[in-house]
């Protein structure tokens, strides 16, 4: 049996609705988990909104534009930066960020900000 990663237990325990985990709009979760590109990055659910990171543990990486509320739905740039679209579905509002992200983003690896040094490069 595989064991889950950091990002795929997370995912999982927030679709669930554990108690335990952070929670959000279920309809934007499951939006966001519907893209394979948001689904590999670490979802940190807080203020009515959902953001996605890079790594899984504080400092988070904050680069990547987010979703705020539910429907109708804002995407923000990174740390608020600017208004990417607003008036959206959870579903637009998925397809956006996939479609904002930075071109080198890939999944979440396991631990703080910034990532560390690659020893090979």
């Amino acid at each position: 049996m595989v064991e889950e990663t950091t990002v795929e237990k997370t995912w999982r325990l927030m679709l669930e609705g554990d108690p335990m985990t952070r929670r959000g709009d279920p309809a934007v979760m499951e939006a966001a988990y519907a893209e394979p590109r948001l689904r590999v990055l670490f979802p940190f659910p807080s203020h009515g909104c959902l953001t996605f990171h890079r790594n899984s543990q504080f400092p988070w990486s904050n680069d990547v534009p987010f979703i705020a509320g539910s429907a109708p739905c804002v995407v923000y740039g990174p740390l608020y930066s600017s208004v990417v679209g607003e008036g959206l579905t959870p579903k637009e509002a998925a397809a956006l960020v996939v479609a904002h992200l930075p071109v080198d983003c890939g999944p979440a690896y396991d631990g703080p900000w910034p990532p560390p040094e690659d020893p090979t490069g």
